[in-house]
Parts: C-alpha cells; structure tokens; sequence
C-alpha cells in the first residue's frame, strides 16, 4: 500500500476560479504543540476570493512560487495529536489559519494547525456554523479591539458593510464597548441592522467619531472620519495614508484560540448568528466561488469535503 494522502484545493497560476485545482498531498502526523484536524466545513470569504484572482500575486503580497492554497477558517474532529497538545481524538473543534502568503489552506479534506489556534465547538453547533465563527469572528472582535472603547465624548462609530459577516458582528461587539453604533448597509438590510440594536443608514454620509471600514471603502470612508477621530480598515496589505489628525490602524486578523472559544460559546447560547447561506460538496469549490462573487447573499458558501 502507498502513503495515505488527501485532497486540497490550491491555485498554481491565479486566474479567478476556473484556476482552481485540487491535487493530492500526503497525510502528515502533526509535530508538538500540533494536531491534525479531519475538516467537515470551510467556508468561502471574500479573502478567498481575491486569492484565486490575483489579487495578493499582484501586489507582492503573495510569493509561493508553486501553489498557493485556499481557505482560512474550517471546523471539524482532531484525527491525531502531537507531543504537547491539549487536546483529545474525537474532539470537535474549529480555528483560524492566518497570513496569505502560504501553500495550504481550509479547502482540504485534512489539516495540521497548532493545537493552540483552534476552540472546541460547543454542543448545538454545526459544523457548517461553527465554521464560519474564526475568520469572521475574530476579525470582528480585533477590529473593536482597535477602535478601542467609547469615550465619554465623541462615541459615534459608523460601521460599514454593516449587513456582512465581519460588519454584523462589529455592531454588536463594538455597542459591548460603549460605542453609539450605526451600520452602513442597503436599504434592503435596515431590519437586519436594526434587529442587531444598531441605528442605520444607507447613505455614506455625516461625520463620525471613528469608523470601522468593513466594506473596504478605503478613502471614501476616511473622509467620513472627524477631524482627530479613528478609522479602522481591513486590508493590511493595502494600507490607507492617514490625514486630518485622523489614526489610521488596520486590522490583521490572527488566530487566538482562546477568544475563538468566547466567540463560539456566545454563538451556541444565541448572541452570536453563524452566517451559513449554503452547504456545497468541496468538489464545488469553484462553482461556490462564481456564486458567491454575484453579492446578494448575507451568509457563506460553506464546503463539505
């Protein structure tokens, strides 16, 4: 018999998602501190996307010279575990791979990850659910982390993209921090923003005390910054020259195992809405991609190997 191996979806030459190609690696036995994870779920983020397109290549941001591979957040069962890791086979847990700059991802059938960058999954949880908790989550939760909490004076923060995945969150977790919140999202979504105890608006409009960028409107959404005020972006690779006194940070969102299980926990009891839209087989990868660059859906295209 050969050595056992799995599949993993990478880009070799990007070109959007016809580039897309799986191939076959082998199983490897994670190393101390480490454990290999039997994926269930991984979801489709817009990161993902502009990864498959070029977009990082592009930049310089990402130099694999042999493939790149796809994915940040998964769920799933720790298969193996290395010397030092604090956790059991069997185990259900979810996590967060950072950086672009790589040759493996989520889209895979198995994964090595540090024991410590992963969070049991609480019963009443998905897989497909808590999948879509790392990335999202944890984006959401160091961008208030950056934005800091409200002052006594001056707490208007306008969150754009208030409707998505990262930006629902924020609502939340930022009114957590004192802040008066108001999401920037399509007319569409104003009951959604609102249910979440945000005020709203669908005009890009005013002027604001801070701003978490969540849309990515870059500059458009700095002139909506005061004066001395802050604004949040979500790009590092693309950073936003600052102006007007205004302090200008940029979230890069890395994997914390132990706020990943705060967040998980919050979803199970309720305060927190996993953002599932579909189920697709990974084979699908491809198809979830074209479908998902449409817009029009709040939630993730999750992949099922």
């Amino acid at each position: 018999m050969g050595a056992a191996t799995f599949r993993t979806a990478v880009v070799r030459v990007p070109g959007g998602p016809d580039s897309i190609e799986f191939i076959e690696l082998p199983v490897r036995e994670p190393g101390p501190g480490e454990v290999r994870v039997a994926v269930a779920a991984a979801p489709v983020n817009p990161v993902d996307l502009g990864m498959a397109g070029g977009v990082f290549h592009e930049a310089g941001i990402i130099t694999q010279t042999e493939r790149t591979g796809l994915g940040w957040d998964f769920a799933g069962t720790v298969a193996a575990v290395g010397e030092g890791a604090n956790l059991t086979v069997g185990t259900r847990v979810a996590g967060l791979i950072g950086g672009l700059d790589r040759d493996f991802g989520t889209y895979a059938e198995q994964l090595v990850v540090l024991a410590a960058n992963v969070a049991e999954v609480p019963e009443g949880l998905e897989p497909a659910e808590a999948a879509t908790l790392p990335l999202n989550g944890l984006t959401a939760a160091q961008i208030v982390d950056l934005v800091g909490g409200a002052p006594e004076e001056g707490d208007r923060l306008l969150v754009t993209g208030a409707a998505g995945s990262v930006g629902g969150y924020v609502l939340t977790l930022a009114r957590e921090r004192g802040w008066r919140v108001t999401g920037l999202a399509r007319a569409g979504d104003e009951g959604f923003v609102r249910g979440l105890g945000a005020d709203f608006t669908d005009r890009a409009a005013g002027v604001w005390d801070a701003v978490a960028d969540t849309a990515a409107l870059r500059e458009d959404a700095l002139g909506l910054v005061r004066d001395g005020g802050v604004f949040v972006g979500v790009q590092p690779g693309f950073p936003v020259a600052s102006e007007r006194g205004i302090d200008v940070r940029t979230v890069g969102v890395v994997p914390d195992g132990v706020r990943l299980a705060g967040l998980l926990a919050r979803a199970a009891a309720g305060e927190l809405a996993p953002r599932v839209h579909a189920v697709v087989p990974l084979a699908e990868a491809a198809e979830a991609h074209r479908a998902f660059a449409k817009g029009g859906v709040r939630g993730r295209y999750v992949l099922q190997p």
